[in-house]
């Protein structure tokens, strides 16, 4: 997202300092603000354009975030209730999007021990344990976290993502896959992250880029301005977060997700209903619905860093 989108003329003044470098007088970008809806932050929301909170751009670094920022508590307990069956319907194309993500992991490290924070029902964790990973989970939602743990047999913990009970720097490497843009203070977060891992241990992320050409064009209207957003990342933001937490970038590349087609065109409805039902009728007719697909949109980053440090695995040869 860029100044010529939404071009609000009215600017105020956000009281709550920077999430990436601290500094004040961050001003309005979008009125966006608005409520969690009747189900709550479910993360399959597509309810889009609306946010908690209007998003605000720092003039110092460009990193854009809700203000007022959300209660911490009431975004915790909010992931605590979340539930929802959509993304078990879609096991196939969430699999095949957490194979790309581990091999691209492998990379620049061997398969070692894996920590999934926000593993949601767990397929990232359960496809990495069949490349030979050792892998532990924390998820707050009971919901998620009880099936990870009853259906595939996972390690997975009912936690806060930093509140769980975890060994200080023994883990190979960290994922948090759509989960940085949820914390209200991301910067604690990579420190904690720097606690966890072991000296040249590596952190995946992957997350919206609000600096993307569809953020830019789309503004307001972009499909990841949602309520269970509260940071906008650029990948000049996210590339100074992590450096100034002592982590040296790796990777920085897009990374679209797999889904059935129908999913996505189902998704179409949170700007046309009508258009929605008639493409998702459509792709039935042609025996296209449940056609695996991964358009890359190039508005979703997957990020790789590695901690300071001299000592880690390398790949395999």
């Amino acid at each position: 997202m860029v100044d010529a989108v939404g071009q609000d003329s009215e600017r105020r003044i956000a009281s709550a300092p920077c999430a990436v470098c601290s500094a004040t007088g961050l001003s309005l970008y979008l009125r966006v603000a608005g409520t969690d809806g009747p189900q709550g932050l479910v993360p399959t929301t597509d309810r889009f354009g609306t946010a908690l909170g209007d998003i605000v751009r720092c003039p110092s670094c460009g990193h854009m975030q809700v203000a007022p920022m959300p209660p911490g508590e009431d975004l915790r307990e909010s992931y605590a209730e979340a539930e929802s069956d959509a993304y078990l319907d879609e096991a196939a194309g969430q699999r095949a999007t957490a194979r790309r993500v581990l091999e691209a992991l492998e990379a620049h490290i061997r398969p070692g021990r894996l920590l999934d924070l926000g593993c949601w029902v767990g397929f990232l964790l359960d496809e990495a344990s069949r490349r030979g990973w050792q892998g532990t989970g924390v998820e707050p939602s009971e919901f998620a976290s009880g099936f990870a743990r009853a259906q595939l047999g996972l390690d997975v913990q009912t936690a806060e993502l930093f509140d769980a009970e975890l060994p200080l720097h023994e883990f190979d490497a960290v994922i948090l896959g759509d989960v940085i843009e949820h914390l209200p203070d991301p910067g604690a977060a990579l420190e904690e992250l720097g606690r966890l891992l072991k000296p040249g241990g590596i952190v995946v992320l992957m997350l919206p880029d609000a600096g993307s050409r569809v953020a830019r064009l789309l503004g307001r209207r972009w499909w990841s301005v949602i309520p269970t957003h509260v940071q906008y990342f650029t990948r000049g933001t996210i590339a100074r977060l992590l450096r100034d937490q002592g982590f040296q970038p790796l990777v920085m590349t897009t990374q679209p997700k797999a889904f059935t087609m129908r999913y996505y065109l189902e998704r179409i409805g949170g700007y046309s209903p009508t258009l929605s039902r008639l493409l998702v009728r459509s792709a039935v007719r042609l025996h296209l619905a449940e056609r695996l697909w991964a358009p890359d949109f190039r508005d979703r980053m997957l990020v790789l860093a590695r901690r300071a440090g001299s000592e880690h695995q390398t790949a395999a040869p």
